[in-house]
């Protein structure tokens, strides 16, 4: 209601993301190869001039050097989030990585930290001050997820009413660490061999370990039993088709499809990094385990397989702790008080250092 939005990518923008954007909300892709964006500096900056945002805000160290051009050409407030790590720098510890957000950091009007971990990072790794920092969870929308009675997956092989689905949503590249839920995956089945019948993995999403993982579970001789269909975009239809959601990545910021899985009540095991421990109340809403370690993955899988009213109570949990902390309107009403108060703020700078009349005259 009082805001109209622009989306810049400065890569591209894929089918699924572009199917999530309202019609009436412009996009452009600068389609930036590999490597510094400096090339891009005047497409950004001559965007800026064209469409004269009162805020940009940045999101990742990816597009944090675009507030450098949107400074120039002279918007008012500049916003950048930090969402999360990759596997250049998995715990914020790469120096070179440190030294390019302080470069950027003058040009900065607020960082958006989406956990207190990143809020920490930001004031004690990066230099930045505390009054320049705020703190902002994503948000889920609960109308959209909301607990039902598990329903079949569209085109998904595993249909028979005894069939009990793990499964896991996301891209899957090293960082995301899907080798680990394959490998938590054999492993369940090792712990629990009558489950062969009835257990089954679903993995949505692609990228460049899949084959590793086909390879892997194909070794295992247990590719009959998982369903890998790649990218989708009905994303609440195929939570509520799972019985169990897990997260197996090496580093994670606020994992939104954590929440989506929370807001659908299902019990969840996600490695702890990032901000999971955050969002997953371990032993109340959920179950966290060290990263890259199979086994303790696959045991508490196997643990919500073999104690179903233990998965029940843990979803039940989840879903009340998204209502409370997590919900899409929090979100939206937070982001909407800042952006308020930055503007205002702005203004508020300009009015004081605006010449006097007598100056503007004796000029």
């Amino acid at each position: 209601r009082s805001w109209r939005h622009v989306i810049v990518s400065l890569t591209d923008i894929s089918a699924g993301i572009a199917g999530r954007i309202e019609c009436d909300v412009p996009v452009f892709a600068l389609h930036k190869p590999r490597g510094h964006g400096f090339r891009l500096y005047p497409r950004i900056f001559q965007l800026c001039r064209t469409l004269r945002p009162a805020i940009i805000h940045t999101r990742n160290l990816a597009a944090l050097e675009a507030v450098a051009p949107a400074w120039a050409a002279g918007v008012r407030v500049r916003v950048h989030g930090e969402h999360g790590w990759d596997m250049r720098d998995l715990d914020g510890s790469n120096p070179r990585l440190r030294l390019v957000r302080r470069v950027y950091s003058p040009l900065v009007s607020k960082y958006i930290a989406l956990s207190p971990e990143l809020q920490c990072y930001l004031r004690h790794r990066v230099g930045i001050p505390s009054d320049r920092i705020e703190q902002i969870y994503n948000g889920v929308d609960i109308e959209r997820f909301q607990p039902a009675p598990r329903a079949a997956i569209e085109d998904c092989p595993f249909q028979a009413p005894e069939h009990w689905l793990v499964g896991t949503l996301g891209r899957m590249e090293a960082v995301k660490d899907p080798m680990n839920l394959a490998k938590a995956f054999v492993h369940v089945l090792s712990l629990h061999p009558d489950a062969r019948d009835r257990i089954r993995l679903v993995m949505i999403g692609d990228g460049t370990q899949k084959n590793s993982v086909v390879r892997l579970l194909a070794d295992a001789g247990v590719r009959d039993l998982a369903w890998l269909p790649g990218e989708r975009s009905d994303i609440p239809a195929l939570m509520r088709g799972l019985d169990c959601f897990a997260l197996p990545s090496r580093a994670e910021g606020v994992s939104n499809v954590i929440l989506e899985a929370m807001a659908t009540a299902l019990p969840i095991v996600a490695t702890r990094v990032g901000a999971n421990a955050e969002l997953i109340v371990d032993g109340v809403t959920g179950t966290v385990v060290p990263p890259t370690n199979s086994a303790a993955l696959g045991a508490a899988i196997g643990r919500y397989y073999t104690d179903r009213a233990l998965g029940k109570h843990h979803g039940e949990a989840a879903r009340q702790l998204v209502e409370r902390r997590y919900s899409l309107t929090r979100m939206v009403e937070d982001y909407d008080r800042l952006y308020t108060r930055l503007l205002d703020g702005a203004s508020a700078w300009e009015a004081s250092h605006r010449p006097s009349a007598r100056t503007q005259r004796n000029a």
